[in-house]
């Protein structure tokens, strides 16, 4: 589905980045960019973002989960339901003179035809709302790429919390472990 964002990082003046035309909503992006940088990337942002936004020609047509190269087996079932399909960058333009395509560099100052921004900060990714706000909240870097995130524009402004719920338990706690909570807990009647 087409909904168009931008990945960037932080400039003096916002952000500067590269455009990215499918899949932008953050249900979708935000796991990916999260497991990647975990894993693929393993937690050096300025790798992450060398890769997405310095080394692409024109600009991204769709991320893939090529980005998940190195998450554990398990995750990456979880998060991708064992599809696998390659990032893709823009190689079909053509321009209304014939010239070749031009690199689509993004920034605050042009984005507002862009649905979502994903600025890569160190602390984490900054999600935007491009319909709502110029900025929002950070999504911290160890956040559990299996959390579910809402796409609602609106949830998504400044100094409000990430719209996001934990994904339920599943899995049994270990005996030692109950019993060590347990062991903790004062009793109140004997």
């Amino acid at each position: 589905m087409t909904t168009r964002s931008v990945i960037a990082r932080p400039s003096e003046t916002g952000y500067t980045g590269i455009y990215v035309h499918h899949d932008g909503y953050p249900s979708g992006r935000l796991p990916l960019l999260l497991a990647a940088y975990q894993h693929r990337f393993a937690r050096d942002v300025e790798a992450m973002s060398i890769h997405l936004i310095d080394q692409v020609n024109i600009a991204w047509d769709e991320l893939g989960n090529d980005l998940l190269d190195g998450t554990p087996m398990s995750l990456l079932k979880q998060l991708t339901g064992r599809e696998r399909w390659p990032s893709r960058e823009m190689d079909d333009i053509i321009t209304s003179d014939g010239s070749p395509p031009e690199r689509q560099v993004i920034t605050e100052g042009n984005s507002g035809d862009l649905a979502w921004g994903y600025v890569l900060h160190p602390v984490g990714i900054e999600v935007i709302s491009l319909y709502a706000a110029d900025r929002g909240p950070i999504v911290d870097w160890n956040t559990d790429p299996r959390t579910r995130f809402s796409d609602h524009p609106y949830l998504w402004l400044p100094g409000q919390p990430v719209p996001a719920t934990r994904l339920p338990r599943t899995t049994l706690v270990p005996a030692a472990a109950q019993a060590t909570s347990a062991a903790a807990r004062p009793a109140t009647h004997r």
